[in-house]
């Protein structure tokens, strides 16, 4: 047998599309594994094109879920990124948008049964630890995915899914606001330095000599602009608790412009070397944090104050908006964030089993 069969369905969740495994179907050995889901995606190899994988970090993602260890939570999920142009696996960072295919993955693998016609999934977040709670359709006990919810970057309406986020605030840099400060100078530029589910490094984009209204081809294409934020960001990494970052997924960059369609604010996020053509989902919730921080450079690119309560913010990004539910609490010019929620849709397009070329070393299970 020269390859190996492995179990797994295809699932759009949100604007990323990526594979999802039950725990049990992948080896146990971190090395077997990774080198698994790297013959499944095509990768090292940019167009990925012995593989499933689509070529952006975007379509080259993974889900490994499973049955909870906790007594709180319904299903654990890691989230894998999967380079497309190196054999490299990493599991440093959460993914709101594969997130959203969590609950209907789970439901659909029986890992859970239905609950009426909503469906409540409470999930672990492996990467960091928090948990968060998807609202899937379920009416007659099946997954409902077609429906009339629209998110941008997503054509067509589709079943919402509503999730609620319980804790997020510093999982990965140990605070909301890591330095301690709502501005701080980094490498000659002002930015906010926040982390609400994702750490995220907010510039003011004209700060870069830019509009924030180009297009993430043009300013992937802008080697100065592309180096001058990788300076920012290595810079950045240390100072938010992550340690050097030279190989790390985070944190992201956010370059941030006066909104142009009504929204809070405009983002062009580096994710973090290349452009996202939207925003993802813990990136949005941290911007949108951002802006309730006062004198932080998000409050000042959107014009916001600080106050205390619930509110609903766009964040608008290179294909249409992010809308971020966010209640707060800001007290003497403290920002502590009660809740986050947004709403975001995901549809299964394939299941069966993906190949892998057999080495006659697998690990199994």
């Amino acid at each position: 047998m020269d390859q190996l069969a492995v179990r797994c369905s295809v699932m759009r969740g949100g604007t990323s599309k990526g594979l999802f495994f039950l725990a049990s179907d992948l080896p146990a050995d971190r090395a077997a594994r990774d080198a698994l889901l790297c013959a499944a995606m095509g990768s090292p190899d940019p167009r990925q094109i012995d593989g499933v994988g689509g070529a952006h970090p975007l379509t080259s993602k993974v889900a490994v879920v499973g049955p909870s260890a906790e007594a709180d939570t319904d299903v654990d999920y890691l989230f894998l990124q999967v380079w497309p142009d190196r054999a490299e696996v990493s599991d440093g960072q959460n993914c709101g948008n594969m997130l959203a295919g969590v609950g209907p993955f789970a439901l659909e693998q029986g890992l859970l049964a239905s609950a009426g016609e909503v469906t409540p999934v409470r999930i672990r977040m492996l990467n960091t630890g928090d948990i968060a709670v998807a609202h899937v359709q379920t009416p007659g006990g099946r997954v409902r995915y077609d429906g009339t919810a629209h998110i941008d970057g997503v054509p067509g309406g589709h079943a919402p899914i509503p999730i609620d986020f319980l804790d997020v605030a510093g999982s990965s840099c140990g605070a909301l606001l890591p330095t301690g400060n709502a501005v701080d100078k980094v490498d000659g530029v002002r930015v906010t330095c926040i982390d609400n589910g994702m750490p995220v490094v907010c510039i003011a984009a004209a700060d870069l000599g830019i509009t924030g209204a180009e297009s993430p081809a043009e300013l992937e294409a802008d080697s100065e602009l592309v180096a001058r934020v990788e300076s920012i960001r290595l810079a950045a990494g240390p100072l938010m608790n992550l340690g050097d970052v030279h190989a790390a997924t985070t944190p992201k960059m956010s370059l941030l412009a006066t909104a142009r369609h009504g929204g809070a604010v405009a983002t062009r996020t580096f994710i973090p070397h290349r452009v996202h053509e939207a925003i993802g989902v813990f990136g949005a919730v941290s911007v949108a944090t951002a802006c309730l921080v006062p004198g932080s450079v998000a409050a000042e690119v959107s014009g916001l104050t600080g106050t205390s309560g619930g509110v609903e913010l766009d964040i608008e990004h290179p294909t249409g908006y992010f809308t971020v539910s966010l209640d707060v609490l800001v007290e003497d010019g403290v920002v502590q964030v009660r809740r986050a929620g947004l709403l975001r849709t995901a549809r299964l397009l394939m299941r069966g089993e993906v190949l892998v070329p057999a080495t006659g070393e697998e690990t199994t299970p």
